[in-house]
């Protein structure tokens, strides 16, 4: 009976795919592929007929298709007595999945080399991710990727993928222009841009990606000491400058608090009543220390001649341009020249500026006079 219902004709399917299997090659036993057998392509999948070594058809929509070839029911095994009941027209059929395969796994086998674009420093990176592909085109996967193999798997085709996306993806990191700060908040727009820059990639091999994503990033160790160091600058740099914003009045209460911490921590003190006092008397000098830190600084008189400011009033130096308290522009004991109108320390002779001289003569009683009087103040002659 055995002879007989290996010469019958057959249905061929592929039957309960396995979840890691892209492509593979139906094996019917001791059964022959035989002329007018049925072929059931279920949803999701494609059959690639490959006959006498040559891609004869390939189905790639489901559906029940009839095979025809030149092996005969019985005949083709009686007339084959001689050769061991083998036949030499040889068929295979090669069956693919269509679907998307989602969510793949992938990950930088080594960190990118970088150097990040505002701190100047170089950067080793580490990413991670996922991807989606499908195949597009069954004949050229079959003849470029997985040729006459009995199975091949998605993990095979992974490893394809993940080795031609690392090189375009260093690039796109090291052309970016983004710092190591910014990386994790533009993973969609590098996303974006790297698919399109491997779009055409893959293609040519009968399969696409059909999404790529970046989800997480890492640095080596060296790029992370680089990166605390930043941090801890940056942590202090803020510091200094809340503090400068902090008032006089808002530092005695900073002082005071300080104080009442400090009595309760010597409250608690094991060492009795000599820790006590060292607590005490530390912590209430710190808090002392940092009022008076925060505390405006008086402005008091120069040293040498000193005038008063235009604006506040504050004593400052004469010779000072601005005043040190308000910051106006000192201009006590100054003048403005007769001709240039720039200004200039009063009771000079000639203006530094244009060189104009600041007084002249009298000419009834040769008494010298300001420049630009029009009475002459000794003998109150009339200036023309």
């Amino acid at each position: 009976m055995g002879f007989f219902s290996n010469q019958l004709r057959s249905v061929i399917e592929w039957k309960d795919p396995s979840p890691e299997v892209l492509i593979w090659r139906w094996d019917g036993g001791s059964d022959e592929l035989k002329n007018a057998s049925k072929l059931l392509i279920n949803p999701g999948q494609a059959a690639i007929f490959v006959y006498q070594g040559q891609v004869q058809a390939i189905h790639d929509y489901p559906g029940l298709f009839e095979l025809r070839t030149a092996n005969l029911p019985f005949w083709t095994t009686i007339t084959k007595i001689m050769q061991g009941f083998v036949s030499e027209h040889k068929a295979n059929i090669y069956f693919v999945r269509l679907t998307d395969f989602l969510n793949q796994k992938w990950g930088t086998k080594a960190p990118i080399k970088y150097d990040d674009p505002k701190y100047k420093f170089p950067v080793g990176l580490r990413a991670f991710g996922n991807f989606s592909f499908k195949i597009c085109d069954p004949r050229k996967f079959f003849t470029e990727i997985s040729s006459n193999r009995e199975i091949y798997t998605i993990a095979e085709i992974r490893n394809v993928i993940v080795d031609r996306v690392l090189t375009p993806l260093a690039d796109l990191f090291a052309e970016s222009g983004y710092s190591y700060s910014e990386i994790d908040k533009k993973r969609m727009e590098l996303s974006n841009e790297l698919r399109k820059r491997v779009a055409d990639i893959f293609p040519p091999l009968g399969f696409e990606l059909t999404d790529f994503r970046i989800e997480n990033t890492d640095f080596d160790d060296d790029t992370k000491r680089r990166i605390n160091k930043i941090a801890d600058q940056m942590a202090e740099a803020q510091a200094v400058k809340a503090l400068g914003d902090i008032d006089g009045g808002s530092m005695n209460n900073y002082t005071r608090v300080e104080q009442l911490k400090a009595l309760n921590a010597a409250s608690h003190n094991p060492g009795g009543l000599p820790g006590m006092g060292v607590g005490f008397g530390a912590a209430m000098g710190l808090g002392q220390t940092m009022g008076a830190a925060f505390q405006p600084m008086p402005v008091g008189p120069a040293a040498g001649p000193t005038v008063a400011c235009p604006g506040c009033q504050s004593p400052m130096a004469a010779n000072a341009k601005f005043c040190p308290n308000c910051g106006k522009p000192n201009t006590a004991g100054q003048a403005a020249c007769v001709a240039c109108k720039k200004p200039m320390p009063a009771g000079q002779k000639f203006c530094p500026e244009c060189g104009a001289p600041q007084s002249a003569a009298c000419p009834g009683c040769q008494k010298p006079i300001a420049a630009g009087a029009k009475f002459c103040p000794e003998c109150g002659y009339k200036m023309s």
